[in-house]
């Protein structure tokens, strides 16, 4: 599944793919004021985030983030890239960001991070503003490896991983070394996350548990019902709602 397809979003939710960052999506929500915030469910991506006076990072997740209490008011605007795209733009292994928001002052120059924040706070779309310093970062470093939209490519059609190796002609152990620094994780939970989303948007689209779990390459229903429990934390049924997913990073 591409960046983006992430089926219905919650209330005040926008994105678009990115014209100038292949494979990636830019979008824009404002936070609740309640503090209460919608689960971002795990879809192979890593995010860069700015919202006003901080950018920051979102690594690639194992399990649903639910923004706490805590999460500032406002407008929040990101950028998300394409499975296994993104630690060529920050310059940071996907694997040392699992399970984890981090500031980019963290990362990159505390000096850069504070210039390109008030060049962000400053324009008059910081959407595009944040897309703007993602693909100067383009330039800085090599470009992401083709080998690993193969990779995501076949995982997605619902290949194993040992298939999946051996197509884009690696062996095994090779594949996961791979993986790690560029999506976070090995291939084996990468395709779980992979299938997680085929299967929510297959029910979004209106298929019945029993076939969703059929065409999204689950065993049964009851192995679709553990596996979104076990990635979300929640029953499929409460993921199918609007607010249930696309909440900030």
């Amino acid at each position: 599944m591409a960046a983006g397809e992430r089926g219905e979003p919650a209330a005040g939710y926008a994105e678009r793919p990115s014209p100038v960052l292949p494979g990636a999506v830019v979008w824009s929500k404002a936070a609740d004021p309640s503090g209460a915030g919608s689960a971002v469910l795990p879809d192979g991506c890593m995010d860069l985030l700015w919202t006003e006076g901080r950018l920051f990072v979102a690594g690639p997740d194992t399990r649903a983030h639910v923004p706490g209490a805590t999460t500032p008011p406002g407008r929040y605007v990101g950028i998300r890239f394409a499975p296994g795209t993104a630690p060529a733009v920050l310059g940071v292994p996907a694997h040392e960001l699992r399970d984890r928001r981090v500031d980019l002052a963290d990362l990159w120059s505390g000096a850069e991070v504070r210039r390109l924040t008030a060049r962000v706070d400053a324009a008059a779309d910081p959407l595009t503003a944040l897309e703007r310093v993602a693909y100067e970062r383009t330039d800085r470093g090599p470009a992401p490896d083709p080998l690993l939209a193969r990779v995501v490519a076949h995982l997605d059609a619902g290949r194993g991983v040992a298939e999946t190796a051996a197509a884009v002609g690696l062996g095994a152990r090779q594949l996961h070394r791979r993986a790690l620094p560029a999506f976070g994780y090995g291939p084996k939970t990468l395709a779980r996350v992979l299938r997680l989303q085929r299967a929510l948007a297959l029910a979004r689209a209106g298929l019945g548990q029993a076939e969703t779990a059929a065409t999204a390459g689950f065993a049964d229903q009851a192995h679709l019902s553990r596996e979104v429990k076990d990635l979300t934390g929640r029953p499929l049924g409460a993921l199918l709602r609007p607010e249930g997913d696309a909440g900030l990073r």
